[in-house]
């Protein structure tokens, strides 16, 4: 069965050499030029993977990142983008993207990025599923299976990375997690630019834990991070 593509680019010649590639390596592919109606999109098409241009009219890609994030987390979402700052990047993933290509890029490097991300998914899914099916940590229960943290005041829809990095922390909880197996088996690598990646997601997860009684995650300088349920 053929993989679906969910391609948001309002700029019609790249669209146009990007969409006929992809199809001709045996994707699907949905092309649309404004994210107003991308749910209807994710929901009707039902994709594998999106590709999100971050500068559209109306509405910009991570606005749509964060809607297809909030609706199903467990979606790879790619930017393609000329905005190449560290804040750009920061943000990007902060709103919910798996992966971030700058343009001009290859279609070899974008193809090789797709299949990479499917990978990804597929494995993360098999990791969350040996999970029992509810975490009980203190007053806190992790939900693997319907990425959602249940905290004494909320129910926290997680992203999939958020999951899969909760899931490793609790897998090891109160001992350590190794940072650089965690890059490796989130993202494949354990580059600068993943790296980065990391932090912010560490950064999210400790918020939602924030005042949490006996909870924390430490990080182990030059280690990983040790997390502590008491």
């Amino acid at each position: 069965m053929k993989k679906k593509i969910l391609y948001i680019e309002d700029e019609p010649y790249l669209a146009r050499i990007v969409k006929d590639t992809l199809e001709m390596r045996g994707y699907e592919v949905l092309h649309k030029t404004d994210g107003n109606k991308v749910m209807d999109y994710v929901g009707n098409f039902s994709p594998d993977i999106c590709l999100l241009d971050v500068m559209l009219p109306n509405v910009d890609g991570y606005s749509i990142a964060n809607h297809i994030r909030n609706v199903d987390p467990n979606l790879p979402v790619i930017f393609l983008t000329a905005k190449t700052q560290p804040n750009d990047i920061v943000k990007g993933f902060s709103s919910g993207g798996t992966d971030y290509l700058k343009k001009p890029f290859s279609m070899e490097e974008l193809i090789v990025r797709i299949e990479n991300q499917l990978k990804i998914m597929k494995r993360e899914t098999s990791q969350l599923q040996s999970l029992p099916d509810e975490v009980v940590l203190k007053q806190y229960k992790f939900y693997p299976g319907r990425y959602e943290l249940h905290t004494p005041k909320e129910i926290i829809k997680l992203s999939n990375r958020e999951s899969q990095i909760l899931g490793m922390l609790c897998a090891n909880k109160n001992n350590t997690t190794d940072r650089r197996m965690l890059l490796t088996e989130v993202w494949g690598d354990d580059s600068f630019f993943n790296s980065r990646n990391l932090d912010v997601y560490i950064r999210k997860l400790r918020g939602y834990f924030e005042g949490a009684d006996g909870i924390e995650i430490v990080t182990l300088k030059g280690k990983g991070y040790h997390f502590v349920v008491a």
